[in-house]
């Protein structure tokens, strides 16, 4: 991999080893790449979260008062966008240090400073340790098994591509309560497949809903005959088999088998294909992806569906038929929103019906044709193995038959990727007041046979907002729109979250992408990004205070994943407005910091 360095000595390194320029994330063990990718991960977190400035030679220096020592770490690359690459971490003169001791000293010293109790960062140093040993075992698998052909699609190849995770989580792929036998299933990363669990459940205690031709009921009923059969009466409903097999021992669903009202028949039929969330699985001859509940916690929450965001996927189902599609699709043809048109839910007893046995029914679009992939799998690292990622691959193929720099086919791409992808949401914003949560993993990009952006896709019935402010013209559409699904938020908190996961985390993490991976410097690609979001207009709509922010405002805010992470937060769970720790960072569309 290329990455840029700066060149000034390093302060005290006289007596330390010649540092080795080699990328860490090459490292031929599998072990060293896990640990130097967690430990870069943090100290990106630490730099954004505390507003830490580029130092002015080639090692950062981070001066831990609560403990009474310094963490110096070798620049290998300063990002503007916030993706910095480093070596070796040095503690003082007691030598290199690892990504354990790394968490552990921040942790600390965040909670010290946030007034915390001094207990808060156990958990958080476990999931970066459990992190560290599920992506040790992603390199380690992936480099024996490089190829991309067994993923038999474009777009699993991208949902199975993300083998380090995000880059400013401190634990990306943390999988609380998984067992190794289960990771090679249940994994992505590691290609894992497996059939479905299946309940039959008396239709007494069944909910579900459809906004399409079908009868969510129906369209479950047809996949399970490809597997087993129903008891006379009964509802099929599929489970992931962990979920499956941590619901029978819940009081609730105990009783419910115990009653007859619910049987537990197995697992049974075609494999599916876990894509980067786990939970929704994939199969490429299916009509349909299902998005299960899963229990587990996987970065900041337990991924079990709630029964708002079940309503959610059919409530803005109805709202694209009823004029939302035809207005997006005249204004930006190659943008669409996938469809979560129905669910399917066991009820239990209580206030609270969520069973943790609840499945929603997702359009499936992706066909082996389609060069579709999402933007996170695009942008991920492939340690060890040749020409990089995906991006990477693209746009120095693109670079080579067009006998362009790399650096101006980065640009175009970049300028594609803003009128495919970018604008489309900030329009829709515009025009509707519909807020997606539009980060990496949510969007899709769509390629033409060259490489080029010519389309996008954004997925998650979980990540709506509907701005309060636009709450009226919404309810002419759909009556009582908002009402069950609990996704009306005031104007300033959706502009916050569509500014850092539309903003900070898709579009600054492409710019990062570009110059961690040594395609382009980030300057101009920041200024590109810039002049093109300044020069958006509305014909109808006004102008998104999201996008009045980026292009003119010094700050930003900032979802901080460390102090998430250490504060225990989960992000499912409460208001949108306090389900995560936000920071202000400096704008690095206007001052080219990070």
């Amino acid at each position: 991999m290329t990455v840029t360095t700066t060149t000034s000595a390093a302060t005290g390194a006289a007596s330390r080893p010649a540092a080795d320029r080699r990328d860490p994330l090459d490292d031929p063990d599998p072990s060293r790449v896990a640990d130097a990718a967690a430990t870069e991960n943090l100290l990106r977190c630490w730099i954004r979260e505390t507003g830490m400035s580029r130092p002015d030679g080639d090692v950062l220096t981070v001066d831990l008062c609560s403990s009474g020592v310094r963490l110096e770490a070798e620049v290998r690359h300063w990002s503007l966008a916030g993706w910095h690459r480093f070596g070796e971490v040095w503690l003082g003169d007691a030598g290199v240090v690892d990504a354990a001791t790394v968490a552990a000293l921040l942790a600390r010293e965040a909670a010290v400073r946030r007034d915390a109790p001094p207990h808060s960062g156990a958990d958080l140093v476990a999931r970066v340790l459990d992190s560290v040993r599920r992506v040790e075992r992603h390199v380690a698998d992936r480099r024996q098994h490089p190829d991309d052909a067994p993923a038999t699609t474009p777009f699993l190849a991208g949902e199975q591509a993300l083998l380090l995770g995000h880059p400013t989580h401190p634990a990306p792929k943390s999988r609380e309560s998984l067992t190794d036998a289960e990771a090679a299933a249940f994994s992505p990363e590691l290609r894992g497949s497996f059939p479905l669990h299946w309940f039959a459940a008396d239709p007494a205690i069944v909910s579900a809903d459809s906004a399409a031709a079908w009868q969510a009921a129906d369209l479950v009923a047809s996949l399970a005959s490809e597997s087993i059969d129903l008891p006379a009466g009964m509802v099929g409903v599929p489970a992931h088999p962990w979920q499956a097999r941590d619901l029978v021992r819940r009081p609730e669903i105990a009783a419910l088998v115990r009653s007859g009202l619910l049987r537990d028949l197995g697992p049974a039929g075609p494999s599916w294909f876990p894509t980067s969330s786990l939970r929704t699985v994939y199969r490429p001859d299916a009509p349909v992806m299902l998005k299960l509940s899963l229990g587990l916690r996987i970065t900041n929450s337990r991924r079990e569906n709630l029964r708002k965001e079940l309503h959610r996927g059919t409530e803005i189902t109805r709202l694209l038929d009823a004029g939302v599609e035809d207005a997006l699709t005249e204004a930006h043809p190659g943008f669409e929103l996938v469809r979560d048109p129905g669910w399917l839910a066991v009820d239990v007893p209580g206030e609270r019906p969520d069973s943790g046995l609840d499945v929603v029914i997702r359009d499936n679009p992706f066909t082996a044709e389609d060069d579709v992939t999402c933007v996170a799998g695009l942008v991920a690292e492939r340690p060890g193995l040749v020409a990089g990622s995906r991006l990477a691959r693209v746009v120095r193929g693109l670079s080579e038959r067009t006998r362009t720099p790399v650096a101006e086919v980065a640009a175009e791409w970049l300028r594609s990727y803003l009128r495919a992808v970018i604008d489309p949401v900030l329009w829709l914003y515009s025009h509707f007041g519909i807020a997606l949560e539009a980060h990496q993993q949510n969007t899709l990009v769509v390629l033409d046979p060259d490489g080029w952006p010519v389309g996008g896709r954004y997925r998650d019935n979980q990540g709506f907002y509907y701005a309060s402010s636009r709450l009226p013209e919404l309810q002419r559409l759909l009556p009582n729109v908002g009402s069950v699904s609990d996704t009306t938020v005031p104007d300033e908190v959706v502009d916050e979250r569509l500014g850092y996961y539309l903003g900070i985390n898709n579009l600054l993490g492409l710019v990062g992408a570009f110059g961690s991976q040594g395609l382009a410097d980030e300057e101009p690609l920041l200024a590109l990004a810039r002049d093109h979001l300044g020069g958006l207009s509305f014909a109808g709509g006004p102008v998104p205070g999201t996008l009045t922010t980026l292009v003119g405002s010094p700050t930003l805010r900032c979802k901080a994943n460390l102090l998430t992470r250490l504060y225990g937060m989960d992000e499912l769970v409460g208001p949108v407005s306090t389900q995560s720790v936000y920071v202000t960072i400096a704008n690095p569309l206007l001052t080219g910091s990070p």
